[in-house]
């Protein structure tokens, strides 16, 4: 029996930075509590205002994790310079994937976007790339979870929305952390919450019924949905058998390193 899923509820409103918040106080192995102020997670920090850079200041970060690739820079922009933070960039997909795809998006061709995510397939197209990621990431995974055992926190972690590849990383930490399945899953879902949500970008003149239609068509790749991170779950026990394999074998993380980042990320056993 799992404990009753906790997110935190308060949180700082930020301007320019989507899908931030702490993980603190989600419950974890041994009775223990996911430490407030030493994971963070969030959308990508390239169009953060002045007063949301003086706040992610006072966070105390060592690490900013951008999972972005070079195309989704190129399209934000950089995340802002936070003076003292050490920021690595472990893209966890690349810049080609799904190009072609989103070429096609850009120029509206209804049909070959109708055939492509219509009846169910949006929704395959995502679960498929969470189960990639899981399979094809092992390395960039596992040199965050080494990462935060050894210096890394206080530390945010971060994609364009904050929504999958920074779902899945933080996914993966708090399976590593002990924290059950349905609790994870509950903290990912609040990316659908409005104020968190990724916001299409539009031209002016998208206002049409078929710019209508290719919007729904497009939806479920702006959702989280539970189905996407059961995949991934789903993925680990198929290929690993279990977390612990998961972490050993796929990962490389150890026992020890295991019990290190526990200690770093988690409240003490009396606490």
């Amino acid at each position: 029996m799992t404990q009753t899923p906790h997110v935190p509820s308060t949180e700082p409103e930020l301007a320019g930075v989507r899908n931030f918040r702490d993980l603190g106080g989600l419950p974890a192995a041994d009775g223990r509590r996911v430490r407030h102020g030493v994971l963070y997670r969030s959308g990508h920090l390239a169009h953060a205002t002045e007063e949301d850079a003086r706040f992610l200041g006072t966070l105390g970060l060592h690490t900013v994790f951008d999972f972005r690739n070079d195309a989704d820079i190129a399209l934000d922009g950089p995340d802002v310079e936070l003076t003292g933070v050490h920021n690595v960039n472990l893209p966890l997909n690349d810049p080609a994937h799904g190009a072609e795809f989103w070429n096609m998006v850009r120029a509206r061709d209804l049909t070959h976007i109708r055939a492509a995510l219509a009846d169910g397939r949006a929704a395959d197209r995502m679960a498929e790339t969470y189960r990639e990621v899981i399979t094809g990431r092992t390395a960039e995974l596992g040199h965050v979870l080494r990462s935060l055992a050894e210096d890394s926190v206080p530390a945010l972690m971060h994609c364009a929305a904050g929504k999958d590849r920074a779902g899945l990383s933080v996914a993966v930490t708090l399976l590593a952390l002990g924290v059950a399945r349905d609790v994870i899953e509950t903290d990912y879902l609040e990316s659908n919450a409005p104020h968190r949500r990724y916001r299409m970008r539009r031209a002016p003149e998208a206002t049409g019924p078929e710019d209508r239609e290719i919007a729904e068509l497009l939806s479920p790749m702006f959702e989280a949905r539970a189905t996407y991170l059961r995949a991934a779950f789903e993925t680990i026990d198929a290929v690993w058998g279990t977390v612990d394999r998961y972490l050993a074998d796929g990962l490389g993380l150890g026992p020890a390193a295991r019990e290190q980042l526990r200690e770093r990320l988690l409240t003490d056993r009396s606490v």
